[in-house]
């Protein structure tokens, strides 16, 4: 496999758009290609949602395929028989009309007050038996945010960052940037403990949809001991230490 880049016409695009190949030479991902695309006047886009904020409605881009470069085939008889949905990349969110809840029209004679009078006591009662119920959660809902980095307010997008080496993903196709989407999730929402997937990573390839556990983020389970979080703390103190000398340093080059 080639480890250098690649730059070549993109005949998927109009005219002067350039598509460009770079392999990862280090870290867990190392041999995987990105890709990004330049306009005629060199400008550099880094995801598919960039690039249609950046080509507007000159171009339909809903059957484009970013990885490849090429008009693929499978999302055009997919866009026909999806009429009623569109795709909003710059925003990330897909509106179907379809799902659209009916507007119920009440008659204004309805508005008016109403005295309720009870002819006999009701019989229902609540059901607790199996307590509380949570409403479902969908598996790899991750996923739906891959290829979608923040931006800096010129719009270029941020550098995706690298997990440890002990945070492996588990589950059909997830990689490295679902698996810290999923672990930012679960930090920023769960309230429980998060250790990862207990199942074994055969089991969980073999059927997720019994296996996995939608509360727990999707990667090997891992546990932190004490030596990790002294480790933390001593980067944590280090990284205090050098931003306290170096606010020293500029109170004196001011004085």
């Amino acid at each position: 496999m080639s480890c250098e880049k690649r730059k070549f016409e993109c005949t998927a695009l109009p005219k002067g758009w350039q598509r460009e190949e770079v392999p990862r030479k280090t870290g867990l991902s190392a041999g995987k290609i990105d890709v990004y695309y330049y306009s005629p006047d060199g400008k550099k886009f880094r995801s598919k949602p960039q690039l249609a904020r950046y080509l507007g409605n000159t171009l339909d881009l809903a059957t484009f395929d970013f990885r490849s470069g090429k008009v693929n085939s499978l999302l055009m008889r997919k866009n026909k028989k999806q009429r009623g949905t569109q795709f909003d990349y710059s925003r990330g969110i897909r509106n179907d009309a379809s799902l659209v809840p009916p507007i119920r029209q009440t008659a204004s004679i309805f508005k008016q007050p109403v005295t309720v009078y009870k002819m006999q006591e009701g019989k229902v009662k609540t059901d607790f038996k199996h307590g509380t119920q949570e409403k479902p959660k969908q598996l790899f809902w991750e996923k739906r945010l891959e290829g979608l980095r923040a931006c800096d307010a010129d719009g270029t997008e941020f550098d995706g960052m690298e997990l440890p080496r002990v945070l492996k993903p588990v589950g059909p196709h997830v990689g490295e940037e679902t698996v810290l989407q999923s672990v930012a999730t679960a930090l920023h929402v769960s309230a429980q403990p998060v250790t990862g997937q207990t199942g074994s990573r055969s089991a969980l390839e073999r059927n997720s949809g019994v296996f996995l556990n939608p509360d727990q983020p999707l990667m090997q389970a891992v546990s932190v001991a004490d030596d990790d979080i002294k480790r933390q703390e001593e980067r944590v103190q280090a990284a205090r230490k050098k931003l306290q000398d170096a606010l020293k340093k500029s109170l004196v080059l001011a004085v």
